[in-house]
């Protein structure tokens, strides 16, 4: 039986890492996006990263960096994935020795091209917001999203998704995973548990479309 995978993002706190470890979220994001308010340094990343238990999945989370800069990065913490939001092509992509995850934007142009063009692990979904790369907290298109969704296969929905909109979100667009972040939160970069144990039961227990 398949199940939707999912991942937090927006690590910045060991506390939420376990919890989130204990009730078998798939992977943890950290955001080293400087502007990002859910910022972390490589070297807080690390020591979290250094307490986790095995099996789960360490994302980075880049913007437009340098290869250089990540795989430095990403050697530092103990990184496995690499997710990127900002302009980053194909050919960048085949760059990092890391499985990868393309973010692009929820928006009325759509290119649907791009989905066969980036030699990654999966594509991300998120909310579109003019001059924003992510992390809006707004949700997106779904009927968009469902759409490329079929197309695809290994679509993971972001924007906004927390208890209050889960199960249409999964009933609509059918994704690989999602990605949690502001819709489980009290503030940015620290993570409300009750929001984040009723989300991630909404998920496991969800049936399988047939």
């Amino acid at each position: 039986m398949f199940h939707t995978r999912i991942k937090l993002c927006g690590i910045t706190r060991i506390e939420d890492a376990l919890t989130a470890s204990q009730l078998g979220v798939d992977a943890l994001g950290f955001i080293f996006v400087k502007k990002s308010p859910r910022y972390i340094t490589p070297e807080n990343a690390a020591k979290i990263i250094c307490g986790l238990p095995p099996f789960v999945s360490r994302v980075g989370v880049f913007a437009d960096e340098s290869a250089e800069s990540i795989i430095s990065i990403a050697r530092k913490t103990g990184l496995d994935t690499i997710q990127l939001h900002g302009s980053e092509t194909p050919v960048f992509c085949r760059q990092l020795p890391y499985h990868i995850i393309k973010a692009l934007g929820l928006r009325p142009d759509f290119d649907m091209s791009a989905l066969e063009s980036y030699p990654v692990a999966g594509i991300l979904l998120d909310t579109w917001s003019h001059g924003l790369q992510g992390g809006t907290g707004i949700t997106g298109d779904w009927s968009l999203a469902r759409k490329i969704a079929d197309r695809y296969g290994k679509i993971i929905l972001a924007g906004g998704l927390g208890p209050s909109n889960l199960e249409a979100a999964l009933a609509a667009v059918r994704p690989y995973g999602v990605d949690l972040n502001s819709g489980v939160e009290v503030m940015p970069g620290k993570k409300n548990p009750h929001k984040l144990r009723e989300a991630i039961s909404i998920i496991r227990n969800r049936r399988p479309a047939p």
